[in-house]
């Protein structure tokens, strides 16, 4: 999204109740009349690492998928204005739809995967991970540097350009890399 890079990367967390997964609804909260969409690649961990370094990083990846991560943008945006953590804008139930996920084997290049995103059969968002700001093992790295990371997590990557709202009874199509992931949601 054209965004500068920081020092560090930009972290949240979801609540397991934010997964949803292909066929699902995303439910927009009655709290939040600007709610968009963020197509992502999405990492699965596949075993216990802590202070992995980021040559290392590949080796705790089970597998890869194309998601969604879906923000309540006023929410965000009012909590950013005062300066609080926006961890709720991100978290709400249904908020985190995840396509089928690949075995990681190790031969995909994640920094060279297309990711595309439809509502309503109109491309918004249609981008390249080469373009990510912190790319998947320097992520890894600093989040197990952080905190622990456990089989079974899921990292969000980023979004590229093109995140807009969703409206009431719109089908979302992501995929990732002609649709070796894919993930069919709709809205309510």
């Amino acid at each position: 999204m054209k965004s500068e890079k920081t020092t560090d990367p930009v972290v949240f967390l979801k609540p397991r109740s934010s997964i949803i997964h292909d066929g699902d609804t995303i439910t927009i909260p009655e709290r939040s009349n600007n709610v968009h969409h963020e197509i992502e690649l999405v990492i699965l961990i596949g075993k216990k690492v802590k202070d992995i370094s980021a040559n290392d990083a590949a080796s705790a990846i089970r597998g890869f998928g194309v998601g969604i991560d879906v923000t309540a943008r006023d929410i965000q945006s009012d909590a950013k204005s005062k300066g609080l953590p926006w961890s709720l804008a991100k978290g709400f139930d249904t908020f985190a739809p995840v396509g089928n996920l690949l075995p990681f084997e190790g031969t995909v290049d994640l920094q060279n995967l297309k990711l595309q995103l439809k509502v309503n059969g109109k491309v918004r968002q249609d981008d390249s991970t080469a373009k990510m700001i912190f790319p998947v093992d320097e992520l890894i790295s600093y989040l197990s540097y952080n905190f622990t990371l456990y089989p079974g997590d899921l990292i969000f990557t980023g979004t590229p350009k093109g995140v807009s709202k969703l409206s009431n009874g719109d089908q979302i199509e992501a995929t990732l890399d002609n649709n070796l992931s894919t993930l069919a949601v709709h809205v309510e």
